[in-house]
């Protein structure tokens, strides 16, 4: 049996159901979704639960605080890991809290 997980990445203009892929090997299963702000990664992380999701992880555009809403909003139903950076060189240097509340 493969591991289902999911890489969710945040991005201004991101739209999931555009910007969705899927990686299929033997041992996992990598569903990848971009989002626009951490309000619609909450939304998407209940979804990826919902399909059977047992780990996601967050790239480093989400900061602490958009970490612990999604880690909220899955209640233990998945693990949640973070890609860190403090401030992203992608977000101009700045924590994807100061971007995307």
């Amino acid at each position: 049996m493969s591991l289902k997980a999911a890489f969710i990445f945040v991005a201004p203009d991101a739209d999931p159901a555009v910007h969705r892929a899927l990686v299929d090997t033997p041992a996992v299963k990598l569903t990848a979704v971009g989002v626009k702000n951490y309000p619609q990664a909450v939304e998407i992380a209940r979804q990826l639960v919902a399909e059977g999701i047992l780990a996601i992880e967050l790239c480093g555009g989400f900061g602490h605080e958009g970490a612990a809403l999604v880690r909220q909003a899955v209640a233990g139903q998945a693990a949640v890991g973070v890609v860190r950076f403090d401030n992203h060189p992608g977000l101009g240097g700045q924590s994807g809290d100061e971007i995307f509340r």
